[in-house]
């Protein structure tokens, strides 16, 4: 039996593979490129290295012109970034800083923050310029073990004397690892977890915090 074409239903079947067609993009050229440039920047913070990763790609996606000889024609990218930078569209530096408020307020460690400013392609002297404080990173492992219930801020504390040792150990080493893989030193996950009490944990962060102020006033020469 013969199908007819025309349809309704055969009609709907053809207006939705022409919908779901995906649209042909246009390939490159150098105002294109810029304003892929300036939307991204526009909508993300981000480095000259992640801005740069970004156009790439896009062109590999997209293809770039050709001239009326029939040859591609070179897209400056790595010009059109240093230009943004100028301009004060994208700042590493803020980038940097922004970024590690951001993971230390969340939780994370000092090697943490530096994992993602190195992906970003921040270069080292500005990672190591907004890596966090000794007060800073304290605060991070303490947020970390308040958030997951690790050591004192859990709600019971296991008795060693009346629990099973090899649970409570085992317990101790899943918290370790969890504070490792988020960025902390052992030094402070040592301390947070062996605290007995959370005053002592207060105490320990208070001192890093007295001592950082007291070092920023002999800096200014209030001292």
């Amino acid at each position: 039996m013969a199908v007819d074409d025309h349809s309704p239903s055969r009609r709907g079947r053809n207006v939705t593979a022409r919908k779901r067609a995906p649209k042909k993009r246009k390939p490159l050229d150098e105002t294109r490129l810029r304003d892929l440039a300036l939307h991204y920047a526009a909508r993300f913070a981000t480095t000259g290295a992640k801005l740069e990763g970004y156009l790439a790609r896009k062109i590999r996606e997209r293809g770039v012109i050709e001239d009326e000889d029939g040859r591609t024609v070179e897209l400056d990218v790595t010009g059109l970034v240093t230009r943004l930078i100028e301009l004060g569209y994208v700042n590493d530096d803020a980038y940097a800083r922004a970024k590690s408020r951001d993971l230390t307020h969340r939780g994370y460690g000092a090697r943490r923050v530096e994992q993602a400013l190195w992906a970003a392609g921040v270069e080292e002297p500005v990672r190591e310029a907004h890596a966090p404080s000794e007060a800073e990173a304290r605060r991070a492992a303490i947020l970390l073990a308040k958030k997951r219930r690790f050591g004192p801020f859990g709600a019971d504390q296991p008795d060693e004397e009346q629990t099973d040792r090899i649970a409570v150990q085992k317990l101790r080493d899943k918290q370790i690892a969890a504070m490792l893989r988020a960025g902390h030193v052992f030094e402070h996950v040592r301390f947070i977890l062996d605290a007995s009490r959370v005053d002592e944990i207060d105490e320990w962060l208070d001192e890093a915090q007295t001592q950082e102020a007291d070092d920023k006033s002999q800096e200014s020469g209030l001292w």
